[in-house]
């Protein structure tokens, strides 16, 4: 069986008026996990996020007319207090969704890591990618 393999979304783009905001290494409590000691206690999970937004120079200096890593952190924070989330993969999708409302981002990089998770490993989670199927399309 022959595999594909994923092209990369190009976050950066001056072409297609396209900027990369991120964060990384957000670190946040969350009611996470299906196991039965992970219940009824919180656990530190880890976000990066990267967004294709638009070009901010026709902004110029005004905040209001960006997309802010502050609000981008906010909205994670919303989502997490939500509830409870058995998996790193629903936690990520409900997140990329979130942020996806906004008209002015066109791609989502969300990645989940739940630190220690794994005995040896620094962290396990999961990494997605989802387009904003609302805006006009400027990703290849």
């Amino acid at each position: 069986m022959t595999k594909s393999f994923v092209t990369p979304v190009g976050f950066a783009d001056a072409r297609q008026g396209l900027a990369h905001l991120f964060v990384r290494g957000l670190t946040v409590e969350a009611q996470i996990g299906v196991w039965a000691h992970e219940k009824g206690r919180r656990q530190i999970v880890r976000l990066d996020l990267d967004l294709a937004v638009d070009d901010p120079r026709s902004a110029g200096d005004d905040h209001a007319k960006v997309v802010c890593y502050e609000w981008a952190s906010n909205e994670v924070r919303a989502v997490i207090a939500s509830g409870h989330f058995n998996l790193v993969e629903r936690l990520a999708e409900e997140t990329a969704e979130r942020l996806l409302r906004n008209p002015q981002i066109h791609a989502v990089r969300i990645r989940v890591e739940k630190p220690g998770a794994i005995r040896g490993a620094e962290a396990a989670g999961i990494e997605i990618v989802r387009l904003n199927t609302r805006t006009p399309e400027v990703l290849p």
